[in-house]
């Protein structure tokens, strides 16, 4: 969410980073919000002085009423009367305005930082080449995983699309070892060697959580909806529970059921970075640095016709996800730290990749700046996106309403939240099948999974 009091005060530098982020209505979108914003503080300001005449209206019915001047004391009876109707009805008006104004607002991107690279889409990202790790491996022929996987009998996408349909998989075997290992793998080294906790958090978050982290509105197509009927007793007994001298005779009993909207976490960023929402911090407990491993859910509503083969795009995956909450002056840093620990798992795995920063045009909705890893994976003779580090500074943070308090106890202003994967387990997956494959369709196991996998040197048919 955007600062209304930094766009009213610069509101030059907001289109331009708008225009920046590819918006063509830029300067309309602002000149919408300003105008918004000026309404609404038109309002307040009289809402302030009709409440301040209503207050001095009513004193002075008590000093008429003191001289016995009924007249006056009534005509300032009515007047107050009529304040209080007009106070009531401008309340309304003022919430009103104000949703206006805050769904407009929840509907913007953040702006970039100024070392974004400009450009319209993943064509212009730009390598980040003291970041680049290994080479390509030598093959004469190399497979897919898909191919891998079904040949090995380890990887059925027919079974689970009839039990499921399209973009789910059943792993089994050896390859669902791998999947377990390479989780557990993840977090040892977060954990252990870059001071993350590690954190097992809900898999269903309600509305204003998702909003917060800017799923909410703007991606609800890319989100499983979990809403759920509650039933009569369970209404009832929440209603004792607010209430503890009430009976099940006397408690709310309207039998019309009721929903209660939940969305399954396109995420592990959604749940970690909403664990401080609604909080001031205290300045001496950041960074914050929270992981956790979990199952994700996306609908990949804008993927029609995409990688419609094989693990590269499912509706189900699993994620190490890492997250951080900083001081405004941290985040540049961590942000850099992020990226180092994610790629320290590549690394360990001996997996080449590169690094690129994302171009103005490429970005995601919350981030001000964003590193995508990208794995070479031979069976497509391509680069993959398999991380995402992105700095989102105080914007998530503002749809939160988190704050932090400095040494000096005074609240100063909204944390910094990044997110990154640290990695994403189904690639990473991909990437050392097709990596670490051999001509006879055997999949060798890197050294440093080896003790995950119980010594298993190579998963075979």
């Amino acid at each position: 969410m955007h600062d209304i009091r930094a766009i009213r005060d610069n509101p030059d530098a907001f289109v331009a980073g708008l225009k920046r982020r590819g918006l063509a209505d830029a300067q309309s979108l602002a000149d919408d919000v300003l105008a918004k914003d000026r309404d609404l503080r038109a309002l307040l300001t009289r809402l302030q002085e009709m409440q301040a005449r209503r207050n001095e209206a009513s004193k002075l019915i008590g000093q008429a009423k003191a001289k016995k001047d009924e007249a006056q004391a009534s005509a300032l009876m009515a007047e107050v009367a009529g304040l209080k109707d007009e106070i009531q009805k401008g309340e309304e008006g003022e919430r009103e305005q104000k949703k206006s104004l805050d769904d407009v607002l929840a509907g913007i991107p953040n702006l970039p930082a100024d070392d974004v690279p400009d450009g319209e889409n993943e064509n212009n990202n730009v390598e980040v080449t003291s970041r680049a790790y290994g080479s390509r491996p030598s093959m004469n022929t190399a497979k897919e995983h898909f191919d891998l996987g079904e040949a090995l009998g380890l990887m059925d996408f027919e079974r689970a699309a009839k039990v499921s349909g399209a973009r789910f998989v059943y792993l089994k075997g050896g390859l669902a070892k791998l999947e377990r290992a390479l989780g557990a793998f993840m977090l040892d080294i977060h954990t252990e060697k870059f001071g993350y906790t590690e954190v097992s958090p809900p898999l269903m978050v309600r509305s204003e959580a998702a909003f917060g982290t800017g799923q909410l509105p703007k991606f609800q197509d890319d989100l499983f909806a979990a809403d759920r009927t509650v039933s009569f007793w369970e209404r009832t007994l929440r209603a004792i529970e607010k209430n503890p001298n009430s009976t099940l005779l006397t408690a709310d009993t309207d039998s019309e059921a009721f929903e209660d909207s939940f969305w399954l976490i396109p995420t592990a960023e959604v749940p970690l970075t909403n664990y401080v929402r609604e909080e001031i911090l205290d300045e001496t407990q950041l960074p914050i640095r929270f992981t956790a491993w979990t199952p994700c859910f996306r609908a990949e509503a804008g993927a029609a016709g995409k990688d419609t083969r094989g693990m590269i795009r499912q509706h189900q995956f699993s994620k190490v996800e890492l997250v951080s909450i900083t001081t405004p002056e941290q985040s540049e840093a961590e942000h850099e730290r992020m990226t180092d620990c994610a790629q320290e798992i590549l690394k360990r795995l001996d997996l080449h990749h590169r690094v690129m920063t994302l171009c103005t045009g490429d970005m995601g909705f919350s981030a001000k700046k964003t590193y995508d890893i990208e794995v070479w994976l031979p069976g497509q003779n391509r680069f993959r996106e398999i991380s995402s580090c992105s700095n989102c500074g105080e914007f998530q943070a503002r749809r939160m309403n988190t704050r932090y308090r400095g040494k000096d106890g005074k609240v100063k202003g909204p944390v910094h939240t990044l997110n990154g994967s640290g990695l994403a387990v189904g690639r990473t997956l991909i990437a050392i099948m097709e990596n670490y494959q051999n001509s006879d369709g055997s999949i060798a196991i890197p050294d440093a999974l080896r003790p995950y996998m119980g010594g298993m040197e190579k998963i075979a048919k």
